[in-house]
């Protein structure tokens, strides 16, 4: 035993030594890793952050479009997503299955619901993955699809909720509108990004911002009971008030789908604005398109009025007018010789619409029947081509409005050479938007006032309530005095008003007194000059009402509406012009026009009397005086004496002598009746409407027995009438004389 103990005393200070060198080691690490917090050059701190703080996203809302009184246009809504979980490890009770069981049905069954093949359903749930999605068909399904597919109870169809971006009224103003497309981020996560219209100019105000929520939880994620928890709290994107009113809007849709369906045109383009601020009211197209489902875009990508110039037409002469009474330089009184013009000796020779023209007419007659020829030497020479460039400056012509609408063009003003610079006087060769002109047009219906077009009314924050940005009206401009407007007016009515002369007759809307100006437009062939087909033309008119004191401007524009005869162009215009003004007005409040009672007289008899005074006499009672015969006394009348006659109406006195034949153009059957009786001539008329046509000559012989035959027609059938003889006189006229471009006016 004594011998062993050494050895024994030898291991036991062995065993010592290591242990103690071990604890050493171990309560060295221990002090290291207390003093730095690291291991392994990693922060435990860090570590241990990271595997039991969890971080939770706090979605934010996009902000809300409303209209100008606070419907909705645009706004989030909740939507799903479907997902379908294929990992068997998911089901622990086989009773109760948690994942897709049945592919075969389960294609079969969602087939029903998503725009996809049951084929291409059945691919997706045989993947070897542990859950799949159903890419855009399976995106933004509604509650109640989503209660319909979960009534099924398919094993491992779930959903995830999430939001859509919603436009409740379909297509509405949608190129003004736009719309905001989902884009996927790497994460996961995902926003909405404006594309289009107002959704794309105001999309970093309508983006909010996410938050965040930062929680401890334990290993399998569940949140501790006393653990911290860090919360940044979403910012909610701003909402935005536009100009638009939903019930004009909606008047203008309406009136659109109309033209559509009856007349397929290949564009409309229309506006409805408020002279007095510039406000936007409505605004629309088409072709267009549905925001939610996208459907039609590929038809028109682009906002035709902010993003499109074109030739204006007659619609341009309303500046040229303007100009014209602004410099002091139209006397509608003036007269001068109506069918062609020559700018320069070098240059071919301008026309009127129906080429022959109307011979010697004033320049007020001149307006109403939109003669080319007027505009072109109102220009030249009364106003000057270099004054009159300044005023299509002065009208915001030449550079756009500034909208805030993505895309805007500013049109192209072709000014350089005698003959560019007449055409552009009356629309044709320069090209201008449609906004353009709306913009130019408050001017004449806001007292000289030129107002720039918005189409937003407010910003507002969508939390509080705040408003953020208040738009106020802005005056771009003064092209023109409120005299000049006033005048513009007065003399625009009248192309409108008056039954013989004016181009504008179609557009006359009960109750109201309407001021504008038609429009016919050449469209450029590619292949070099225009086109030259029956509806190859930009139809278009620019109208304000009430003609005394505008509250509203509206501009349409029908391009190759499916019509026989170009005359008939307007119709398909009217269409929408008319109701959407009237609608509007009624739906403002405005009310109709006080119609001045027509001052009745009791007709004398003039029997006897000295002609020249019975003229004169019935003159000063505002009434019409048709004298037949050379005679100085009066024989006879109608109407008879004592009958009640309106003011302004046609009392046909008889004469000793042979009785003479007026000029009855214009005239209403019912006043021809009277010539008729009166001299006791056999009367026929055919058609309906104004007299055109008389086959007794005015200063011939009314004989007793002898036959008067009168050709009626209303206002469109007799313009439809001069544009066919334009047609007959350029088919035989190869003159030189002949201008390059389309000698419309109307």
């Amino acid at each position: 035993m004594s011998q062993k103990q050494p050895h024994m005393n030898f291991g036991a200070a062995g065993l010592f030594v290591v242990f103690g060198l071990l604890f050493f080691i171990l309560l060295l690490r221990y002090f290291s890793i207390q003093i730095t917090g690291e291991v392994g050059s990693q922060p435990l701190a860090a570590k241990a952050e990271q595997k039991y703080s969890r971080t939770g996203t706090m979605d934010a809302t996009r902000g809300v479009i409303y209209d100008r009184k606070g419907e909705v246009i645009s706004e989030d809504t909740t939507a799903y997503t479907l997902i379908a979980i294929l990992d068997k490890k998911m089901t622990t009770n086989p009773k109760k299955p948690n994942h897709v069981v049945d592919i075969k049905k389960t294609a079969k069954e969602l087939a029903k619901f998503l725009e996809m093949k049951e084929s291409e359903i059945y691919d997706i749930l045989t993947k070897d993955q542990f859950q799949v999605e159903f890419g855009k068909a399976g995106r933004d399904i509604s509650h109640q699809t989503k209660k319909e597919i979960e009534a099924l109870k398919l094993p491992g169809i779930t959903f995830k909720r999430d939001s859509k971006r919603f436009y409740p009224n379909g297509i509405f103003a949608s190129h003004l509108v736009g719309y905001a497309d989902r884009v996927d981020e790497e994460d996961g996560s995902y926003n909405y990004v404006g594309k289009m219209g107002i959704e794309k100019t105001l999309n970093k105000e309508l983006t909010g911002k996410d938050g965040k929520i930062n929680y401890e939880s334990d290993l399998w994620g569940y949140l501790l009971p006393n653990g911290e928890q860090k919360v940044t709290p979403a910012q909610n994107g701003n909402d935005v008030y536009l100009t638009i009113d939903k019930k004009i809007q909606t008047f203008l849709e309406d009136a659109m789908n109309k033209v559509v369906e009856e007349y397929k045109p290949k564009k409309i383009i229309a506006i409805v604005a408020d002279p007095k601020t510039g406000d936007i009211l409505a605004m629309g197209q088409r072709p267009s398109f549905h925001p939610k489902t996208k459907e039609g875009i590929n038809n028109s990508w682009h906002n035709e009025a902010i993003e499109t110039s074109f030739e204006p037409g007659s619609t341009m002469k309303i500046f040229t007018l303007a100009a014209a009474i602004e410099e002091n330089k139209f006397d509608p009184n003036e007269f001068f010789q109506s069918g062609s013009y020559r700018v320069t000796s070098k240059d071919n020779a301008i026309h009127d619409h129906n080429r022959s023209g109307w011979g010697s007419i004033s320049y007020l007659e001149g307006v109403q029947r939109s003669s080319n020829v007027a505009f072109a030497k109102l220009a030249n020479e009364k106003i000057g081509f270099e004054k009159f460039r300044e005023y299509l400056t002065k009208f915001g012509l030449d550079q756009a409005t500034g909208i805030d609408l993505p895309n805007e063009t500013s049109g192209k003003i072709q000014y350089t050479w005698p003959i560019e610079k007449a055409t552009t006087s009356y629309g044709q060769g320069t090209a201008i938007t449609p906004i353009q002109q709306i913009q130019a047009a408050t001017a004449i219906a806001n007292n000289g006032k030129m107002m720039k077009p918005q189409v937003i009314d407010k910003i507002v924050n969508h939390d509080t309530g705040e408003v953020i940005s208040d738009v106020t009206p802005e005056v771009v401009s003064s092209p023109i005095s409120a005299d000049t407007a006033k005048q513009v007016l007065d003399i625009l009515e009248t192309v409108v008003s008056n039954e013989k002369t004016g181009t504008g007759n179609r557009y006359q809307i009960d109750g109201y007194s309407v001021a504008g100006k038609t429009g016919t437009a050449s469209i450029p062939d590619p292949k070099g000059g225009y086109l030259v087909g029956q509806k190859d033309y930009i139809f278009s008119f620019l109208g304000m009402a009430p003609a005394d004191d505008p509250k509203l401007v509206v501009y349409v524009a029908v391009q190759q509406p499916e019509i026989d005869h170009y005359s008939m162009g307007s119709i398909p215009v009217s269409m929408v012009f008319n109701p959407v003004m009237k609608n509007s007005l009624q739906y403002l409040n405005i009310q109709p026009s006080q119609q001045e009672k027509a001052t009745t007289t009791k007709l004398a008899n003039l029997s006897n009397q000295v002609v020249t005074e019975t003229v004169k006499k019935l003159e000063e009672q505002k009434l019409e005086a048709v004298v037949l015969g050379n005679g100085s006394k009066v024989m006879g009348q109608l109407p008879a004496a004592g009958t009640n006659v309106l003011e302004g109406e046609k009392i046909i006195i008889q004469t000793e002598g042979n009785l003479i034949a007026p000029d009855m153009t214009g005239w209403s059957l019912r006043d021809v009746m009277k010539v008729a009786k009166i001299s006791g001539v056999k009367l026929s008329s055919t058609g309906s409407g104004y007299v055109v046509k008389q086959n007794i000559e005015e200063g011939s012989a009314l004989s007793k027995g002898k036959f008067l035959i009168v050709d009626l027609k209303t206002p469109e059938e007799r313009r439809k009438m001069e544009l066919e003889q334009i047609e007959s006189e350029e088919n035989t006229d190869k003159s030189v004389e002949e201008t390059e471009t389309v000698p419309l006016g109307g």
